[in-house]
């Protein structure tokens, strides 16, 4: 029967070991959420790179941006006004509910910490617990669609009627896992959202490709 850490290690395999990165502001994190939409993770980070660079990290430089600047950022995807208008949200909530510093999040209970940060734009249960992962707040294994749906179709859990309810799925398949750690389940993100993205996808999955197929019940039942 596979197991989570045999498929991870299946991927790695085909992939190759992912770079962890180090902890990171918790602020930087919802800013990356929200600094380009519909955008891969280059692009993602260029615009990052444009925001450090052109505008600044804290919520008071990006309050006191002029328009063009925040949209010579966001203007890396679509809806730049949109996205623009976003980032300035998270200054203005940070400032005005966290006192200008969102690391005072760290200090709050697990559930608290991920109402605190579904409170900024674009931030569902999922981002929020990416952020506690990726921040090392709290070792929660927070997926994206993409990870979800590997999970789903290798049969490791079982797609629930709602969205939420399978995330929750999610959730208690992680649960035994984080004894092992912030790089454990760092790794495990990475892994599982680029098989998502590369070949398990959501439409026309590239199933002739994947080290997996073999123990996948997506391709048992479509073989049949």
């Amino acid at each position: 029967m596979l197991t989570l850490p045999a498929a991870l290690d299946h991927l790695a395999e085909v992939y190759g070991e992912p770079s962890i990165p180090e902890a990171r502001p918790l602020f930087e994190l919802v800013l990356r959420e929200n600094v380009a939409y519909l955008v891969d993770d280059a692009a993602r980070g260029r615009a990052f790179d444009t925001l450090r660079s052109r505008v600044g990290l804290s919520p008071e430089a990006l309050l006191a941006a002029p328009d063009s600047a925040l949209e010579s950022v966001t203007r890396h995807g679509i809806l730049a006004e949109q996205q623009a208008n976003k980032l300035r949200e998270i200054a203005r909530i940070t400032v005005e509910d966290f006192d200008g510093d969102l690391e005072r999040v760290r200090a709050l209970p697990r559930l608290a910490a991920r109402r605190a940060l579904m409170t900024y734009p674009s931030i569902g249960e999922p981002g929020a617990e990416k952020i506690l992962l990726f921040g090392r707040v709290y070792p929660v294994l927070g997926l994206d669609s993409n990870g979800v749906r590997v999970l789903t179709r290798l049969g490791l859990l079982v797609e629930a009627r709602s969205y939420s309810a399978t995330y929750r799925e999610v959730q208690r398949l992680g649960a035994p896992f984080a004894e092992r750690g912030f790089d454990w389940l760092i790794r495990a993100h990475i892994l599982l959202r680029q098989h998502g993205q590369e070949l398990c996808k959501r439409t026309r999955p590239r199933c002739d490709r994947c080290p997996l197929s073999g123990e996948c019940a997506f391709y048992a039942t479509a073989a049949l």
